[in-house]
């Protein structure tokens, strides 16, 4: 059966940057995972509707000022509706992201942004609101720089989000772009201290002279304030730009992947990291592939993942080794001679690499497919699910376009049953592992009326066309799904379209 999902429209804006190496041009991308839990209902990809609940629109760099005037920001709706055409480039989304609850989703943007939407809480007036999310707390995690060494200019774009379990109160995220990590603490605020000895109510120093009396402060209820702060800044250690970063499962450790070299942190120290991995060849022009992406295994902290541009999965312990330059294990599919072309190269290149939540199985996203790889068998993946196969005989022109070079993340649900990614013409396609049936949606601004169903989409390769299909030569290129998000433990998943943010929930919640 298909997921009915009602979907939660939010906008914010996408140009996804090419890292030219001797190799091809390559770019940076890891999508976010969720933690280990058991979806509460029965998942799967057959017919069925999925419906929308509302539409909202994440803040612009221009109306995040009079957001903070705001008395509750967790209640900002409408007042940051905004036309489709009024959307800059530094709106683009480019990372999605749930917490280890599903309570909050942290977008990034290019602009350097971070915004959280907290889920609504469910009422007996209003029980299908549950789903929604609206803004609760936005910030400027990185600003523009310059490398006057290099004469380089160092994007605000935001690469990566990942949330670190809640331990408090407060919560604590890490976002990255090209060179440096921050971790974050996002924390409400709704008293204030008053009754202060040696300043007055202004905040001023008062003359001890005047000090008769000695006063106990206290402390008064206020607006509540959703305050994000700094905490960590990790910086310096990386030569190319940053592409994943993945917490470790013992909580203390967290490593961030560069093009040619994995660095391990701990979250107490800033000042130094170590070298896990160093693909980087004594002369550049032997340079044959490049770090795509790379994760930590979600319940075994020595062991990591990561994959390159030539469509290979590295397995690498660091029990055996403090330098992993020699994995453990090494996954790769034989490639067919009858199916060798010019492109083949850079379609096998891997944009996109997960471990289950058990643990048990590896997945994969190349330009044309998704794989699911166990573990156990390195020679060949267990499964492979064809995403968009009708563009194979448009790869020339998607090559001059430069749309051969997106990079799609891909992400499991919440009991490895159901695989979600994204294609064109803002469709994203969902295979259920079970049954062996997918579905094809669209997420579109045409079809985000409150409750409005989203039919499945067909595209029609050649021949007669029906009336509910779409012709392969009518496809929207500029309009792709690239990152997209599955909450942990229920059947809700977020779909970034560039500027748009769209939230589907299963109707049976």
């Amino acid at each position: 059966m298909l997921l009915s999902l009602p979907a939660l429209h939010l906008q914010t804006s996408e140009y996804h940057p090419l890292f030219q190496l001797p190799h091809g041009r390559l770019g940076p991308w890891c999508s976010p995972t969720g933690s280990p839990a058991p979806l509460s209902c029965e998942t799967g990809c057959g017919e069925g509707s999925w419906i929308l609940v509302c539409r909202l629109l994440v803040p612009t760099q221009v109306n995040l000022l009079s957001m903070e005037e705001d008395i509750d920001t967790r209640k900002i709706n409408n007042s940051f509706l905004r036309d489709h055409s009024y959307a800059t480039e530094a709106d683009i989304i480019s990372t999605v992201e749930f917490n280890h609850t599903g309570e909050l989703l942290a977008t990034g943007d290019k602009g350097g942004r971070v915004v959280i939407f907290q889920r609504e809480q469910e009422s007996k007036n209003q029980v299908h609101r549950r789903g929604e999310y609206n803004v609760y707390s936005t910030f400027q995690s990185h600003e523009p720089e310059f490398d006057y060494l290099k004469s380089l200019e160092i994007e605000e774009k935001i690469n990566k989000i990942r949330w670190l379990p809640q331990q408090n109160a407060a919560y604590f995220l890490l976002s990255t772009n090209d060179k440096t990590v921050k971790l974050w603490k996002v924390s409400e605020r709704d008293k204030r201290p008053e009754g202060y000895n040696l300043k007055d109510e202004e905040g001023r120093l008062r003359d001890p002279a005047t000090i008769t009396t000695l006063r106990v402060p206290v402390l008064r209820p206020m607006d509540l304030m959703v305050e994000a702060t700094p905490r960590r800044v990790f910086a310096n250690a990386h030569t190319y730009h940053i592409n994943s970063i993945s917490v470790n499962s013992d909580y203390e450790t967290y490593m961030s992947a560069d093009d040619l070299r994995i660095n391990l942190w701990n979250f107490e120290i800033t000042n130094q990291s170590f070298n896990i991995v160093d693909i980087k060849p004594a002369n550049m022009e032997e340079l044959t592939e490049v770090i795509t992406a790379a994760e930590f295994h979600p319940h075994h902290c020595n062991t990591f993942v990561y994959s390159s541009s030539k469509g290979t999965i590295r397995l690498c312990d660091m029990r055996a080794s403090a330098l992993c330059d020699r994995h453990t294990k090494f996954f790769e599919e034989p490639e067919d001679p009858s199916n060798r072309s010019f492109f083949s190269e850079i379609i096998s290149s891997i944009s996109d690499v997960k471990f289950s939540h058990s643990g048990r199985y590896i997945m994969t996203r190349d330009y044309l497919t998704v794989k699911v790889w166990d573990l156990n068998m390195e020679n060949r993946p267990i499964e492979t699910y064809q995403v968009h196969d009708y563009l194979r005989s448009k790869l020339c022109s998607l090559y001059e376009n430069d749309c051969i070079f997106d990079k799609f993340e891909c992400v499991w649900n919440g009991s490895d049953s159901v695989i979600m990614t994204g294609s064109y013409n803002n469709f994203f396609r969902m295979f259920d592992r079970n049954t062996k049936r997918d579905v094809t949606l669209e997420a579109s601004r045409e079809n985000s009326k409150p409750r409005a169903i989203l039919k499945p989409r067909k595209v029609c390769v050649g021949g007669k066309r029906r009336k509910d299909e779409i012709s392969v030569d009518s496809l929207d290129f500029s309009k792709k799904i690239l990152h997209t998000a599955w909450h942990p433990s229920e059947n809700i998943i977020a779909v970034a379209a560039t500027n748009n943010l769209y939230i589907f929930q299963d109707k049976v919640n």
